[in-house]
């Protein structure tokens, strides 16, 4: 027996099951990445986010272009609440399915296209508006907008969240934002450009064209298969979500996850809730932020969420949530360094270049968490709640930050940010432990 121990075959053997092992894990990496899934978190991800930034960046900018006063710019940041209220009504999209010319496309399926539908004719008809004479109407028909993109985000984020096994809520969530912020492109910069040489309805048209791309998807794509059995009538809709919730979890546990999900971004989220102000207090020129900070900013971001989603299929969510927080609490610091630093563009470069690869990387996963914590049978009702939820810090707490900054500088203000972070990490003891990556039925 001591011979054989460790007789060469012995080792051969030993050295080919670790090469088996090792390339089992590489398959599953490349077929989470390259499969019909991903390709489908790519549109949703793109359908959600070309409405919001046509609101936040088209709009201003046309309505600016056309003579309309910064007070009045101002107030259609209001547009945006339908965004913030969309739990409302998202039981109804738990529940109701519609046909269109005979045909029942599901319940996800058929709210979507509905919505992009819609959302493709309103915009065409925003082109053809004159802001010096329609501006309420154009707040009216913009609030619709909002409407309708946050129906259709409750119907995508309840499709993904139904397709998507649990090991690749990660990687899936990830390529669902990532896309979500380069779509932004199209309103942001695409249609910018094409205002310079064509006419603003044109220029909505085209715009408005891209949702035809998210119907067309939307109607070769097909409804996803869910074991669970939805609400019997809309009342069922509304109270069956949050009976879910709790039967799946003891009250301590639940109430520690909705308190998780208020404190884990808020740290971060504080941060750089004033950013631009602060780099122009430091004494940074606008030409210097739009071409070092915009770019620090934007791709590490984009690297990180897609690197964590990658990073998550390997060591799951619960690891994820550990290591990325920490990340995000580091890289909050580098801002106190630039703080007391004050200059230098390559500092400011890698600062931001730190600060948004924590941003990439945490959202990842949290994002993930979110999801995973949905039950798939309410799932529009229970993301919708969730993700109203962890806005709520954005907008209790980011509004005290340039208070806060007044009093004791920015320096400071990042050391408190950064204390801000610590209590949602302490959380990951109860709602996401080091050793535990269950299922969303039984990950507590």
């Amino acid at each position: 027996m001591g011979t054989d121990t460790y007789s060469p075959k012995l080792i051969l053997k030993l050295i080919k099951a670790l090469q088996l092992q090792a390339g089992t894990g590489m398959w599953t990496i490349w077929q989470s990445l390259f499969n019909r899934r991903m390709l489908i978190c790519i549109f949703t991800g793109f359908s959600s986010g070309m409405p919001l930034y046509l609101l936040i960046t088209l709009i201003p900018a046309w309505l600016r272009s056309e003579g309309v006063g910064l007070e009045e710019i101002g107030l259609f940041a209001l547009i945006g609440l339908p965004y913030t209220w969309k739990f409302i009504w998202a039981p109804a999209l738990d529940r109701y399915s519609l046909s269109f010319l005979g045909f029942n496309l599901g319940i996800r399926r058929s709210w979507m296209l509905l919505t992009q539908l819609t959302l493709f004719i309103c915009i065409f008809i925003l082109g053809s508006m004159n802001p010096k004479l329609h501006l309420w109407s154009i707040a009216y028909l913009c609030t619709f907008i909002a409407f309708l993109s946050a129906t259709q985000d409750i119907s995508i984020d309840a499709y993904r969240r139904q397709i998507l096994p649990d090991h690749e809520l990660g990687l899936g969530n990830s390529i669902h934002v990532n896309a979500y912020r380069i779509s932004g492109l199209i309103p942001g910069s695409l249609a910018l450009i094409l205002s310079d040489f064509l006419p603003w309805s044109t220029v909505f048209f085209i715009t408005g064209a891209f949702m035809l791309i998210s119907v067309g998807f939307s109607l070769i794509i097909s409804e996803p298969k869910v074991t669970e059995k939805q609400p019997e009538n809309l009342r069922r809709a509304i109270t069956e979500p949050f009976q879910d919730f709790f039967n799946r979890h003891p009250l301590r546990t639940a109430v520690l996850i909705l308190a998780f999900m208020l404190f884990y971004k808020l740290g971060d989220s504080m941060a750089t809730a004033l950013a631009t102000p602060f780099y122009i207090d430091l004494g940074f020129t606008n030409t210097e932020i739009g071409l070092v900070a915009k770019h620090a900013a934007l791709w590490p971001m984009i690297f990180g969420g897609i690197a964590g989603g990658i990073i998550m299929i390997k060591i799951g969510i619960n690891r994820a949530l550990w290591l990325f927080g920490f990340i995000q609490i580091i890289s909050i610091l580098g801002f106190a360094v630039l703080a007391r630093i004050g200059e230098g563009l390559w500092l400011l470069g890698l600062v931001i270049s730190f600060e948004y690869l924590g941003v990439g990387l945490g959202t990842s996963a949290f994002v993930a968490f979110i999801a995973r914590t949905a039950n798939p049978a309410f799932a529009a009702t229970q993301l919708a709640l969730f993700t109203a939820l962890t806005a709520l810090p954005r907008t209790l707490f980011n509004s005290t930050a340039g208070i806060i900054v007044d009093i004791v500088g920015w320096e400071y203000f990042f050391y408190l940010c950064t204390l801000l972070a610590i209590p949602g990490m302490l959380l990951l003891v109860i709602v996401a432990p080091w050793h535990r990556n269950q299922s969303h039925h039984n990950d507590q």
